[in-house]
């Protein structure tokens, strides 16, 4: 017989609206699954068993029942607030700190039906490619549990990888969905810039941090979008969009389940990191692009090289855009030692530096995201690794230097950053597996608004490598 957690988020939601399981009866067989394998995975740092239980039983008096995500249990990332819930940030400066609001973000996806679980594990602010922070456990990779499962969405990526979420919101701010949803053998999406109105990147520095899905199919992806951009019917809600609705606006639950069309691919041969840091890529990361590639020429699409062109300041621009964006983290001095190391050297190297210099890093990237955008334009997507290593060991990352762990991050996940930059979508699919069992993502980058292309793309290889009935063996274990 096959489990509730086995199914598709989109199965589990037809058999909710069907009657055949109970909001209650699911939330309970999620949250019993938390108790079980959670200690082990570091995927929760809170769990909200009798609010979300309470949640579940209201749900049919208070939310429709043909709401998008109506019963579908998923976590907060525990960088987002939820009124009467700790939000600890991943830090010691807020641990135990309970959210007086709550963010827009949640507001939507309670809207939309939802049933929160409670906290998904995060890098202190979310400011690294992994999760590993002085307040929690570690965020623990379900196909190998000595290894770390990404971040700084890491804790989401546990938790969808080892089926205790059918799905989870993330946030990207420069491939903190991407990198765990690729370590973890998900399918994770970072929407274009303004795409989702309550995670539109608009508001944060740099334009860099939105909110996406990670899932373990294109289509449970989709589905999960689509709530967060806050779709009724198919169109944006007036409610929560920044704009008017558009009557050619369709939803992208439908380009993921049709999964049509030939388009063009550019491969890209470098990184804008390249030439300041020593940028290798992996055979196994090699592997995967490989094998995505001879999927899509099989399949018709149009494959050319690419190589960015760039005048070798990325780097140092983008460096500078970490230390700033971490200058606004709220802790005053006089509590700044409750900070990691280097978290701490970030904040005070940040406040060093001057209007003028954060001006000029600010028109650097903007430079660079026109000429990105330029360059790929002749393509519908773009191909990279995710990642251009298998997934780190926990440890693995310098926990004291700032200086080495920003070039570790870099080294890990070269061809992320520069989609945050550009505002652009992207999607990672893990099309591969390594030797030992390990999954390998590619990443497709798309134009300005492209999901629904990346999406098409995205089911199309599904349909044929099929990732989503993988399944790491703690998934499978008995609860």
């Amino acid at each position: 017989m096959t489990e509730l957690h086995e199914l598709s988020a989109l199965d589990q939601w037809l058999a909710l609206q069907r009657g055949e399981v109970s909001p209650q009866e699911l939330t309970r067989h999620y949250l019993d699954r938390i108790d079980a394998l959670n200690p082990e995975l570091g995927a929760f740092v809170t769990v909200t068993r009798d609010a979300a239980l309470r949640r579940a039983e209201d749900l049919e008096r208070t939310v429709p029942r043909t709401s998008a995500l109506w019963g579908l249990p998923l976590g907060d990332k525990d960088l987002t607030m939820r009124r009467g819930v700790a939000t600890g940030f991943g830090s010691r400066a807020f641990a135990g700190t309970i959210s007086p609001r709550s963010d827009e973000i949640v507001e939507v996806l309670d809207g939309a039906g939802a049933v929160s679980l409670g906290k998904t594990n995060t890098p202190e602010f979310g400011m690294h490619g992994y999760t590993e922070s002085l307040v929690a456990p570690p965020a623990r990779n379900p196909w190998d549990t000595a290894l770390g499962a990404g971040g700084s969405s890491g804790g989401a990526a546990a938790a969808v990888a080892a089926r205790l979420l059918p799905f989870a919101p993330g946030s990207d701010g420069g491939g903190s969905i991407r990198i765990p949803a690729a370590a973890c053998g998900l399918v994770g999406i970072k929407p274009s810039r303004g795409l989702v109105p309550a995670g539109s990147g608009i508001d944060s520095l740099g334009g860099l941090a939105v909110k996406g899905p990670l899932a373990r199919s294109v289509t449970d992806a989709a589905l999960l979008l689509d709530a967060m951009i806050g779709r009724r019917n198919g169109q944006i809600d007036h409610h929560f969009a920044l704009r008017a609705p558009d009557e050619n606006d369709g939803d992208l639950l439908g380009a993921a389940v049709r999964g049509e069309g030939r388009y063009s691919i550019g491969v890209l041969a470098n990184s804008p990191f390249e030439e300041s840091i020593d940028i290798e890529v992996a055979p196994e990361a090699s592997a995967a692009v490989s094998i995505a590639l001879a999927h899509l020429a099989a399949m018709g699409h149009g494959i050319d090289d690419l190589a960015l062109e760039h005048d070798g300041v990325y780097l140092d621009a983008f460096r500078r855009l970490w230390r700033i964006s971490a200058a606004t983290i709220p802790v005053d001095d006089d509590r700044l030692e409750l900070l990691e190391p280097v978290t701490r050297h970030l904040v005070r190297s940040g406040r060093e530096l001057g209007a003028r210099e954060v001006a000029e890093t600010l028109a650097t990237l903007s430079a660079f995201e026109r000429s990105v955008i330029a360059q790929f334009s002749a393509f519908d997507a773009v191909i990279t690794p995710t990642l251009a290593q298998t997934p780190r060991p926990i440890g693995w990352f310098d926990t004291e230097d700032a200086d080495r762990n920003f070039v570790q991050q870099c080294q890990y996940s070269p061809f992320t950053s520069l989609v945050n930059v550009a505002g652009l979508p992207a999607i990672t699919l893990p099309v591969s597996e390594t030797a030992d069992g390990l999954p390998m993502g590619i990443q497709l980058i798309g134009r300005p608004g492209g999901e629904s292309t990346l999406l098409s793309l995205g089911s199309q290889l599904e349909r044929r490598i099929r990732w989503q009935h993988r399944t790491p063996a703690i998934a499978a274990r008995e609860t």
